[in-house]
């Protein structure tokens, strides 16, 4: 189990399109959520439809939850991508 982990340490230390891979998938998790969270903030209704800001908050916050899911989730199979073609170069 000890070298399994030194190889996947080995890897990932070596590979640069991992590293980057990884960092940008939190990077835009992230941001997509605060960015979600600044917009949605400045959101304000007026008149007869100030009634349909708490109903329509929520549904914008999710949508953006679910874009920045989705960001970290493709950069982590890239990066999983990446660490399986750089493992067969390396070894």
């Amino acid at each position: 189990m000890k070298e399994h982990l030194a190889e996947i340490l080995y890897v990932i230390a070596l590979s640069k399109r991992t590293q980057w891979a990884f960092l940008l998938g939190m990077v835009f998790f992230i941001g997509i959520n605060l960015m979600g969270d600044y917009y949605v903030s400045r959101l304000h209704f007026s008149g007869s439809m100030a009634g349909l800001e708490q109903a329509v908050i929520p549904k914008l916050l999710k949508r953006y939850d679910k874009a920045a899911w989705f960001a970290l989730i493709s950069f982590w199979v890239l990066a999983f991508k990446c660490y399986q073609r750089d493992k067969r170069r390396f070894f």
